[in-house]
């Protein structure tokens, strides 16, 4: 990547200085409207369709969606589009259809509220356990993307940048809760949108020396075939395979899912939640079509394609330092709104499913609406702090993101999206949970990627397991609550 002047550098640490200030006004603002726990978790259920749909969007569209994706798809093609942005996209065009409006009309708090109705306090308990440490490889992959951001431009340690971004991001989630969230990605959204359409029209003016159409002609002559192909005819079945693997990671893994669900249940109604995912999907999709563009491009643009920082470097070789600024503005949006939204959501749930019957328990009385905002604030913490130690571990940011999502494929995606249409017992859900987490586990810890004696990823047979156990338990007639 091309070295920036020390005045350039200069100029960008002050305006992303200012806009670090200006997230913490805002959450300041907010702060304002939290007099209860609904109020910090789910923005008091009062989201429009257009600020229920932003937030859907900006959840998502990180680091993996704008950095982590273009560098895959820079050394593999499009194959490895398949988790991001297809698979999300392919997720909240499921949860409107089949998830949103259920959702909403059960007026939950959190997911493992749902677990709670429907299968009794164990299943709660097992559902919050299995879903708060699913979060923080996610949450580290965009700590990392962001502290590799700085490192590239402003020359800042990597541990420095991890820990500066979640004192900023915990920061201004701590003050406003999902009110914050939705503020501040109604305005990190344009930003993204503007620096992405910068990005893409100059690849193109570049590739068609000054002619638009003609960079579409050269990046589809160009790119080798290869790259165009989501499987190679040498080895068609196990590139198949991962696609699919990949899909069913980013499209079901992320039904079962706290940010999601507060999402749906911040709408003001259920129409509004159904319509944010179906806008959300559409608009996702286009989105991530920008960064695709940037990894194919890439080997034609660049003298030498990195292992990572594709993007960056692309942005850096092309924009001038005002557009380039407009772009580092881009990229900080559009990992901080990820952050702030998925630190909240196990947070929520750590607090009102673990610590606060546990503290009720303990103390035999409820606590207080102050106590319980009390609490939810120290998880936003905990949380931060949690994913601030797998990060500073070290891995690869695909590895973390991936194996996120996996943990609530397996572990709840057939208690939840089927169960919230077929009645099954408690029993039927517990060992459906503890069969794809322990699968999964196993598999993990043993290294190993295909199922024992199979060439299918073991995502896919862990998850089978789970939906297997689920439905062989015959339908109850007496569950928790029907939905």
């Amino acid at each position: 990547m091309e070295e920036l002047s020390f005045t350039v550098r200069a100029v960008f640490g002050v305006v992303l200085a200012l806009y670090a200030a200006g997230m913490f006004a805002i959450g300041f603002a907010a702060q304002k409207r939290i007099t209860n726990v609904e109020d910090y978790v789910l923005a008091g259920r009062q989201l429009p369709t257009s600020f229920a749909t932003i937030t859907v969007i900006a959840t998502w569209f990180g680091a993996e969606s704008l950095m982590t994706t273009a560098d895959e798809v820079a050394h593999q093609g499009i194959r490895r589009s398949m988790l991001d942005p297809v698979g999300i996209s392919l997720c909240l065009l499921i949860a409107g259809l089949f998830i949103a409006g259920p959702l909403w009309r059960m007026n939950l708090l959190t997911i493992p509220d749902f677990y709670r109705r429907r299968y009794g306090t164990l299943a709660e308990t097992a559902s919050a356990i299995i879903l708060v440490p699913s979060y923080f490889g996610w949450i580290a992959a965009q700590y990392l993307a962001l502290a590799s951001l700085m490192a590239q431009f402003f020359h800042v340690p990597i541990t420095v940048g991890v820990i500066t971004i979640a004192l900023i991001a915990t920061g201004y989630t701590i003050m406003g809760g999902m009110w914050s969230v939705t503020w501040t990605d109604a305005i990190q959204i344009v930003i993204i949108l503007v620096g992405l359409i910068l990005l893409a029209l100059e690849i193109l003016w570049y590739l068609g020396n000054g002619e638009w159409l003609l960079g579409f002609e050269r990046l589809r002559k160009d790119v080798p075939e290869d790259f165009w192909k989501v499987a190679n005819p040498l080895t068609f079945k196990e590139d198949v395979m991962v696609a699919l693997t990949a899909l069913a990671i980013g499209s079901l893994g992320n039904l079962p899912v706290q940010d999601l669900m507060q999402r749906v249940c911040s709408s003001k109604s259920d129409r509004v939640a159904q319509h944010a995912c179906y806008w959300g999907s559409a608009g996702y999709l286009c989105m991530g079509l920008l960064p695709i563009l940037a990894g194919l491009a890439s080997g034609l643009v660049l003298v030498e394609v990195p292992e990572e920082g594709v993007v960056t470097a692309l942005a850096t070789k092309l924009l001038d330092p005002p557009l380039l600024l407009i772009f580092v503005l881009a990229i900080t949006s559009a990992v901080l709104s990820t952050i702030v939204s998925a630190v909240l959501a196990p947070s929520a749930v750590l607090a009102h499913n673990l610590l606060e019957p546990a503290s009720n328990l303990w103390s035999r009385k409820k606590l207080s609406d102050s106590d319980q905002l009390w609490m939810q604030r120290l998880c936003v913490v905990i949380v931060s702090a949690a994913s601030v130690v797998l990060a500073l571990l070290g891995d690869s940011a695909y590895e973390l993101v991936e194996s996120s999502y996996s943990l609530s494929l397996v572990g709840l995606f057939a208690t939840f999206v089927i169960g919230m249409h077929v009645c099954k017992t408690p029993t039927a859900a517990i060992l459906s949970m503890l069969s794809g987490v322990g699968f999964w586990t196993w598999h993990t810890i043993a290294g190993r990627e295909n199922f024992v004696g199979l060439s299918i990823p073991h995502e896919l047979v862990d998850t089978g397991i789970s939906i297997g156990i689920f439905l062989v338990f015959p339908s109850s007639h007496h569950a928790q609550e029907a939905i």
